[in-house]
């Protein structure tokens, strides 16, 4: 028999339940995690089994956007269906984390990576496809997602140089742990596994071929995930995760396991990117004027750390970047929202006049 704990239920899961199970629209409801994404259905296991799901009505009719719909990490109110190994999803317990992107392309939408996820494990390779830039952007959804950031990087056993890689990390990561692991030879692997004694919830996260499935198999003990060669000639790997599964591990602990993504593009509500850039935001707090643009104002501390090589002007490029990324998202978001509530309000008055 399943039980809930060994998918990461812990006290404030169950007080969250407590405080919302007067609200159900049924009250045949259990709890239950989502474990599989699938279109519009969901795998969820329960205390009672696992449970191929979909939404109820009510559910889909309140449904504004994607943080309204379930997730792989969820936890959620579900009523078996009589006689079946079905479920219908009634409502979705608060969340305690959210690691989110912008959808590839034009659209203006959010993608949800993984919720409720206690750790981020960043991931990446210690080869020519190592990306300082690609990992502060990593650091800076992972920071205002909730979630504890940890920086992986793998394939230790292949690299002849595993210092630089590991000072580069470190000279971005200001109090974020960087770990150096080999699925391979199982070197740092119990240190990951460490981090997630206690019923924690780990994501991986990094784009394909950096050594996510071969890590998944190494924590796991097995072959969990089928494992494929990088390219010879570019160090690119070839995307093996097709889609977002959570597992439980032997040892303890809970593993999202996230297809690999060649396009990181933010989705950030927060108000700035500090968290990621504290080296930045010290420097910005012994600048003469508090409204220093950081370009040709006397007594500017980041012009003086640009000029004298303390801050890398390629750091802090990559950091106004983001605020220019941040703030055209904040824009567009802010006119797609007033603009659903133009419609909205129409439609409304269309059918009241009825």
């Amino acid at each position: 028999m399943n039980t809930l704990q060994n998918y990461g239920w812990n006290e404030l899961h169950q007080l969250n339940w407590n405080e919302q199970k007067h609200d159900f629209k049924s009250s045949n409801c259990t709890a239950g995690r989502v474990i599989l994404e699938h279109k519009h259905m969901y795998r969820v296991i329960t205390e009672h089994g696992e449970w191929l799901s979909v939404c109820s009505g009510s559910l889909l009719h309140h449904a504004l956007d994607r943080r309204d719909y379930p997730a792989v990490g969820d936890w959620v109110a579900i009523e078996q269906m009589p006689g079946e190994e079905r479920g219908i999803i009634h409502s979705i317990l608060p969340r305690t984390s959210i690691f989110s992107r912008k959808t590839a392309g034009d659209s203006m939408s959010e993608q949800l990576i993984a919720v409720n996820v206690d750790i981020v494990f960043l991931v990446t390779s210690m080869n020519d496809d190592f990306n300082i830039r690609r990992l502060e952007r990593y650091l800076v959804a992972a920071f205002d997602s909730g979630a504890v950031p940890v920086i992986v990087l793998t394939k230790a056993d292949l690299s002849d140089t595993p210092d630089d890689f590991i000072n580069q990390a470190r000279d971005i990561a200001f109090g974020t742990d960087v770990l150096a692991v080999s699925s391979k030879t199982g070197a740092g692997i119990d240190q990951l596994t460490t981090l997630l004694k206690g019923g924690k919830t780990a994501a991986l996260l990094g784009s394909s071929g950096v050594g996510k499935s071969s890590l998944v198999n190494a924590i796991c003990g097995d072959q969990t995930m089928t494992v494929q060669t990088i390219r010879e000639d570019d160090a690119k790997g070839r995307h093996t995760t097709t889609h977002r599964e959570l597992m439980p591990l032997p040892a303890g602990g809970v593993l999202i396991d996230t297809p690999g993504m060649r396009e990181f593009q933010l989705w950030n509500d927060s108000e700035d990117i500090e968290g990621s850039f504290s080296d930045i935001d010290a420097l910005s707090e012994s600048c003469k004027f508090n409204d220093c643009s950081h370009r040709s104002e006397p007594g500017c501390a980041i012009s003086q750390a640009l000029s004298n090589g303390s801050l890398a002007e390629d750091r802090f490029a990559s950091y106004l970047k983001l605020q220019r990324e941040i703030a055209y998202l904040d824009r567009k978001t802010d006119a797609q929202a007033q603009s659903a509530e133009r419609k909205r309000w129409k439609a409304l008055t269309k059918s009241q006049r009825k």
